[in-house]
């Protein structure tokens, strides 16, 4: 009963946080929508950020799973690392992605590099970084340091994209960007 109370919960915030934004969404119309009291909110996820909080971390969870697809289908790990950062950054074209996890996501939550999820891509980066310099195919940086930057490279260039006039015309800038920071890590 209440794994399906959270779920409701979190579908109608969803719903109402890419429509209207987190600052312009009703606690009683989310929770109404889905026949529910405030109380069951403030159960499940505290207030309105905890709530909102949960609502980033599916969506987040659902961006590094297609991220992460779409490496597996590359050949070699460098590729797969590529890959998985400009998809990312494409990512930031979606209004979901673009209004709940790029624009509120930083302004209700705080810096996105202490958020769960953003911390196990983080973790996926470090495990590839950590095997390309192991095989030789990277210069001998710091395995930390080098995830962190690719890290925050992707990132910041989602948030970039999602918050430009143009997100269409500055996606494969930001991808081609990307690209050549990354390669720069590359053995000559």
């Amino acid at each position: 009963m209440m794994d399906d109370t959270r779920r409701k919960l979190i579908a109608s915030a969803r719903a109402a946080f890419a429509e209207k934004g987190f600052a312009d969404t009703s606690m009683d119309d989310l929770t109404a929508a889905v026949g529910l009291t405030r109380g069951a909110l403030y159960h499940n996820f505290g207030d309105k950020k905890g709530l909102f909080a949960a609502v980033v971390e599916q969506i987040d969870a659902e961006m590094a799973s297609r991220a992460r697809a779409l490496a597996e289908a590359e050949d070699t790990v460098w590729s797969a690392l590529l890959a998985e950062g400009c998809a990312y950054i494409e990512m930031a074209l979606d209004p979901e992605v673009q209004r709940i996890v790029l624009r509120d996501g930083p302004a209700v939550l705080g810096d996105p590099a202490h958020w769960p999820s953003q911390n196990r891509c983080l973790d996926a980066t470090r495990a590839a970084v950590a095997e390309l310099r192991a095989a030789g195919i990277l210069k001998p940086v710091d395995v930390e340091a080098a995830s962190r930057l690719l890290n925050g490279a992707a990132l910041n260039a989602a948030l970039w994209v999602a918050t430009c006039d143009d997100p269409a015309t500055m996606l494969p800038k930001a991808q081609d960007a990307f690209r050549m920071l990354a390669g720069g890590l590359l053995v000559d």
